[in-house]
């Protein structure tokens, strides 16, 4: 395994990491108390060159690889998760969704504008009572010629008001079949029927846009139907793959954020003489996160490597994201204690940080639910299925192809 980046990976976290500093960094506590930011932001990242970083140049992007990917969504998370979960949601979770199940006519219509960051893509499965339980979704498409009718409502979806396209899972069968009846849609914004709301009152992640989306009697078009009928669990969790591990690498850059927010506090700081930073307990807190920060990193770079090489990752995802998450929820809430009672002000900035750190742990997949993952790996409960479908690898040639399983 390669633990150096290329000069290219090098200059694309400086000018990530630069875009931050000046274009985040100074608005993000004010956006943060807004509960919004300015959608401006948006347009900036797209003439960054970051909405399509792993994304084959034929197809708009910039045909760079997952770590790549991974570096993006760890210098945008130590401004703020919620610019991180943009990118999570418009590459991970939507574009390279399309990239491995579109037609190429569903490509060359949502997949380029969105590389080149056109347009926004958004993902829609979870809903008021189906969130880790898929199969508890109660949307539903029902054929009728040429189109089907969408009828139902997501929850929690990122991006709600500002997204131009979005992937929505729905039944399109007897539910008695639960995963076997569910799948999936490109729906767009503009289509008679569709509204979005956003949601306010958020404990954290307050910046970024999530609410709900309503369809009623929504028209899709069929060729709008990704995949064919009764694909859509297989397509779900082949996206929460590639979402997992952008969630991942993004927990690696809060506990970046931590880090450097608490030892600049370390050396400001003194009580009883001298720095807090010489107080074997505080270095006791900033030595665990920077083994969460190393140990994160690892597991991030080695699912990153098995992506680039085309192969199965969803058990190294699984892991890098819960064990990331976890880390830099713990990470926040030392930062916030190194901080003593400044923690707890938003003059500075690991409150929001502690905030940011819990959702996390939650979307994509629970830490309940990858715990039972692991465990059923070990245990030889949980084995891998062979899909007809195929991913891009950048290992050689770019435009090889490989078999994925699930």
């Amino acid at each position: 395994m390669n633990f150096s980046f290329s000069e290219e990976q090098n200059m694309l976290r400086k000018s990530v990491r630069g875009f931050v500093d000046k274009e985040i960094m100074p608005h993000i506590g004010a956006w943060d108390r807004a509960g919004k930011s300015d959608p401006e932001i948006y347009k900036k990242l797209s003439d960054l060159g970051v909405m399509g970083v792993c994304i084959p140049e034929e197809y708009g992007g910039s045909g760079m690889d997952y770590n790549s990917l991974a570096i993006v969504c760890e210098e945008l998370e130590r401004g703020d998760t919620a610019f991180r979960t943009a990118v999570s949601v418009h590459i991970g979770l939507n574009s390279l969704t399309l990239l491995q199940w579109g037609t190429e006519e569903q490509k060359q219509k949502y997949l380029i504008p969105q590389a080149k960051g056109e347009k926004i893509g958004a993902f829609g499965l979870t809903e008021p009572a189906a969130g880790s339980d898929v199969a508890a979704l109660e949307t539903t498409a029902v054929k009728d010629g040429d189109n089907y009718i969408l009828n139902g409502q997501k929850a929690w979806i990122s991006l709600c008001d500002l997204a131009d396209h979005f992937l929505i899972f729905a039944y399109t069968g007897d539910k008695s079949e639960k995963h076997k009846a569910i799948s999936a849609f490109i729906v767009e914004r503009t289509w008679e029927g569709f509204s979005s709301i956003a949601t306010k009152g958020k404990l954290g992640i307050r910046a970024g846009n999530t609410g709900e989306l309503f369809f009623e009697d929504v028209k899709v078009p069929k060729e709008n139907l990704l995949g064919q009928e009764g694909e859509g669990f297989k397509i779900a969790m082949a996206a929460l793959d590639n979402g997992r591990f952008t969630v991942a690498a993004g927990a690696v850059g809060q506990i970046m954020a931590c880090i450097e927010a608490s030892t600049s506090y370390c050396h400001s700081r003194q009580t009883f003489g001298k720095e807090i930073g010489k107080h074997q307990l505080v270095q006791q807190m900033i030595a665990k996160m920077e083994a969460g920060f190393q140990m994160s990193s690892l597991l991030v770079y080695r699912a990153g490597e098995l992506k680039n090489a085309g192969k199965r990752n969803t058990r190294e995802t699984s892991l890098a994201k819960w064990q990331a998450c976890d880390f830099a929820n713990q990470a926040a809430d030392d930062a916030v204690q190194i901080h003593g009672a400044n923690g707890y002000s938003d003059e500075y900035p690991v409150e929001r940080y502690l905030r940011n750190s819990k959702a996390p742990v939650i979307y994509e997949g629970t830490r309940e639910v990858h715990t039972v993952m692991q465990a059923e790996y070990v245990l030889g409960y949980r084995e891998d299925r062979q899909l007809s479908k195929m991913l891009p690898t950048w290992e050689g040639d770019k435009n090889k192809q490989i078999e994925l399983q699930i």
